[in-house]
């Protein structure tokens, strides 16, 4: 039985580990062609054994408008057009207002903001009428958690682009829609905490705070994912799903 991508190319940003390497292997598992993306190149390669014959690594820094148009026209000399766009690379850090830095507002802006602003202009030539493109939120775009607002901002931005992309996009078809995950265990969830012990007390907190009453798994949101990027999403755009357990919703 055929994939609800065969046949498809598609690109995940940050595809190297945690959401964005679920993601491309439940696109491969779909019947895409997936091209990751990742600044770290032994995990790229890593990642890129993952995915077989189906997959292959482009090492790109998001936020390098250089590095952006090398990597497009890499797709287009190899496929000549790119079906779907997983706009997934980012990150964040904590600092409570008053100790915000240039240097970390300069830092989440460029990857969360400027990054997926470019990859996705960029990518628009390939793009073909009626693609999809999903870009990687947050549910704290929509909560005031503490110590995390230039994040935050970030995401919140994220959704924003998403309802105004849809607009200058309808003539095309191209549908644009956001997944806003909630707590998942990935290393950059996990890498907050400094100890075995923080990490153990940081996820009971986020679980305890889920009405499901767990962390998510990357696996659950590749496959909200695969939804909006696949025909079974065809009259869905300007979206936002929240796949966080029910946390924002209840």
């Amino acid at each position: 039985m055929a994939g609800k991508l065969a046949g498809k190319v598609a690109l995940v940003t940050g595809g190297s580990s945690g959401i964005g390497l679920a993601t491309a292997k439940q696109f491969v598992e779909e019947g895409a062609f997936v091209y990751i993306t990742g600044r770290r190149q032994a995990e790229l390669e890593a990642a890129a054994a993952e995915l077989g014959n189906q997959g292959k690594a482009v090492r790109t820094d998001a936020s390098n408008l250089a590095d952006l148009d090398t990597l497009y026209a890499q797709i287009k000399q190899e496929k000549g057009r790119l079906d779907v766009l997983f706009v997934n690379a980012g990150g964040g850090s904590f600092a409570p207002l008053g100790q915000i830095t240039e240097e970390q507002f300069d830092q989440t802006f460029n990857t969360n903001v400027k990054g997926l602003l470019f990859t996705v202009q960029k990518a628009l030539p390939l793009i073909p009428d009626a693609g999809a493109i999903v870009l990687n939120a947050s549910i704290v775009s929509v909560q005031g958690v503490a110590n995390f607002s230039v994040y935050s901002a970030s995401k919140a931005a994220v959704r924003s682009f998403a309802r105004t992309w849809t607009s200058d996009l309808k003539d095309r078809k191209i549908r644009v829609n956001v997944v806003s995950p909630g707590p998942i265990d990935t290393p950059g969830l996990s890498g907050l905490a400094k100890t075995e012990e923080e990490k153990r007390a940081l996820y009971a907190q986020f679980a305890a705070d889920v009405p499901l009453g767990r962390v998510g798994k990357p696996e659950e949101i590749a496959k909200a994912v695969v939804f909006l990027a696949s025909d079974d999403a065809s009259y869905i755009t300007g979206i936002e799903l929240f796949v966080d357990g029910g946390t924002v919703q209840v």
